[in-house]
């Protein structure tokens, strides 16, 4: 059984989506059903594939895990800045924007330094 008690990009990853759960649901109770479904499968998407890659099978997959991770968050960064842009949707708060600049530098940074090291 794995341990991702210290692994930092796992648990960023998990708490993150907490926080997209949180701000989806907050668009549910606007009746914004389909930016909400966008926004909590992107988001969600991005800490499932990086615990995915934690078993993955070669250091191939290991990669290819983390950049479905990195498209996940890539997508997750345009519907937030749809919901910051459109005057019919309610602003993201600071600290998602931010946890999610950062979890993506995390992002590059492991695909980067894996396939130099491989």
């Amino acid at each position: 059984m794995r341990n991702d008690k210290d692994n930092l990009i796992v648990t960023l990853t998990f708490n993150f989506s907490l926080k997209v759960i949180t701000f989806s649901e907050s668009l549910r109770t606007l009746h914004k059903y389909e930016m909400a479904s966008q926004i909590f499968r992107s988001g969600t998407s991005i800490g499932a594939n990086v615990r995915e890659a934690q078993n993955a099978e070669s250091k191939r997959d290991f990669i290819h895990k983390f950049k479905i991770s990195a498209k996940e968050a890539d997508e997750l960064d345009y519907w937030l800045t749809l919901c910051r842009m459109s005057e019919h949707y309610p602003n993201p708060n600071d600290e998602l924007l931010e946890d999610l600049q950062k979890i993506i530098l995390i992002i590059t940074k492991i695909i980067s330094t894996s396939k130099k090291s491989g």
